[in-house]
């Protein structure tokens, strides 16, 4: 996986690369998807999408923001066939997404309402609260949107005494789903049925 250099910061700070590595593989990219994102900040997890979909549209509400997103993408040489939008979600996101992601909790039924009328395929939100955790999981229950969520943590070593010892990054929790459509018989199935099964929130395969 190619690095992904971020010499512009921001406060916010970016999304850790373990956890971008998880996101990328619950959002399953692909040439021909358009990859829609609430909340650039940095423009790391921006960058990573523009490698792998054929187009991406990276939503952010802070002037700033913007900017250093913007620098960022340049100095990943990943801008060609990004957009960057200065806006409020869910008023910038495009109507023929196929995949997005939510990197804050802001706004995040309405965006989630726009997930479900334009049949998102791929819905992927993180969360570092506990209480949005448990809210976010129930709007994306409530609109049938949800596969599953995965709680993870990540540890780094240090050197401590001449061994290691090591620091915990803060819990993750992220909410994977989609938009499903009525089949034929009556029952639900998923807009895209090259999407592999993925373990359900009760356990079982689905």
């Amino acid at each position: 996986m190619a690095h992904v250099s971020l010499p512009h910061d921001a406060k916010a700070g970016p999304t850790k690369p373990e956890v971008r590595a998880v996101l990328l593989s619950k959002l399953d990219l692909e040439p021909t998807d358009h990859f829609a994102e609430v909340g650039s900040c940095t423009g790391a997890v921006t960058v990573e999408a523009a490698r792998r979909a054929g187009r991406v549209t990276a939503l952010e509400r802070k002037p700033e923001r913007v900017e250093t997103s913007r620098k960022n993408l340049a100095a990943n040489d990943a801008a060609d066939n990004v957009e960057l939008r200065e806006s409020e979600a869910p008023e910038g996101l495009p109507t023929d997404a196929d995949a997005l992601f939510l990197g804050g909790s802001r706004n995040y039924e309405a965006v989630l309402d726009h997930a479900v009328e334009h049949r998102v395929d791929r819905v992927v939100m993180n969360v570092s609260r506990l209480e949005v955790a448990g809210a976010a999981t129930e709007a994306f229950r409530e609109r049938g949107l949800l596969d599953e969520v995965v709680q993870f943590q990540v540890s780094h070593g240090y050197e401590l005494a001449g061994a290691t010892s090591f620091d915990s990054e803060n819990p993750v929790y992220m909410l994977v789903g989609g938009a499903k459509e009525a089949a034929a018989d009556g029952g639900e199935r998923r807009t895209d049925s090259r999407r592999s099964p993925s373990r359900g929130v009760d356990g079982g395969q689905r």
